[in-house]
């Protein structure tokens, strides 16, 4: 074999001299260095993707954190729905007390009665998410709000002619009903509450109102008789003078008079009385503070 076909490795040192030399075949050569530069390429083509994997796994772990924070989320989302549900359920419950108390009766349905409407399709339950059912129970019960406004702001006027409060604060003497007669010791109706006041104690009406009588009321000695709409009426008798006049129109807590001792009387104290459609209740039904 001739030199040309082979290549020579040489080693020397520093100083020129050699330390030894290595022929190798031309063709093993070329062939060796083919091979480096593939195992060269390969080395780079794993570590490109080694590098590539471990980016993919930091943004996998990053991309696993998140998921498990949106399932947290929606896991509370999804409690806070079941919890406003509830919410609303026991709004519905609570709409339906009012409205026994308060809303109309019901009419009886006829056989063969008339109902009519638009059909409208409505999804299965299970087909309509949580919120979808949400937002449809926030929307009737926003109209039963709505409804329920409309009938207080009507109930609003009524109650504002209820005597609810005291006119004046006292121990009860006597109560309304049957009772013994102090004059005749004999059965006999009471038509109201005595309430024990020292002479002069304010008394203030229990509603707003009209003031009918405002003068002398007979065995009930000076007294004040107050229309507060509705067929209701308030009597304050045995008053030692009143601070109102026929037809004056009256607040609730305004002032009416002052307690006293006229008329058949066997002490200082208010005798109050409510009336309704003409005939005498026991004001306690109507006390509410």
């Amino acid at each position: 074999m001739s030199r040309r076909e082979h290549w020579s490795l040489l080693v020397v040192r520093s100083n020129g001299s050699r330390v030894f030399r290595i022929n190798l075949p031309r063709r093993a050569t070329v062939v060796g260095g083919a091979l480096a530069v593939v195992l060269v390429a390969g080395l780079g083509v794993l570590v490109g993707d080694w590098i590539t994997l471990r980016q993919i796994t930091r943004e996998t772990r990053a991309d696993r954190v998140a998921l498990g924070e949106q399932r947290r989320t929606l896991a509370a989302i999804s409690q806070r729905l079941d919890d406003l549900s509830r919410d609303t359920e026991a709004w519905r419950e609570m709409h339906a007390r009012i409205w026994e108390a308060l809303g109309p009766e019901p009419a009886a349905r006829t056989p063969n009665a008339g109902i009519g409407g638009g059909l409208r399709p409505v999804a299965p339950r299970g087909e309509r998410s949580a919120i979808d059912r949400l937002a449809d129970s926030i929307a009737e019960e926003g109209e039963s709000l709505r409804a329920l406004d409309r009938l207080i702001g009507r109930a609003g006027k009524a109650l504002a002619s209820l005597p609810s409060r005291w006119p004046v604060r006292g121990s009860i003497n006597s109560e309304f009903g049957r009772r013994l007669s102090p004059w005749t010791g004999g059965s006999e109706f009471h038509s109201g509450l005595d309430i024990g006041a020292k002479i002069g104690t304010p008394v203030h009406a229990p509603a707003a109102g009209t003031v009918v009588i405002a003068g002398d009321l007979g065995d009930h000695g000076i007294g004040v008789v107050i229309e507060h709409g509705e067929e209701i009426r308030t009597h304050y008798g045995h008053l030692s003078r009143v601070s109102v006049r026929k037809g004056q129109t009256v607040a609730r807590g305004a002032l009416v008079g002052y307690t006293g001792n006229t008329g058949r009387t066997t002490g200082p104290h208010l005798h109050y009385e409510v009336l309704v459609k003409g005939r005498p209740v026991n004001p306690r039904s109507f006390l509410w503070d």
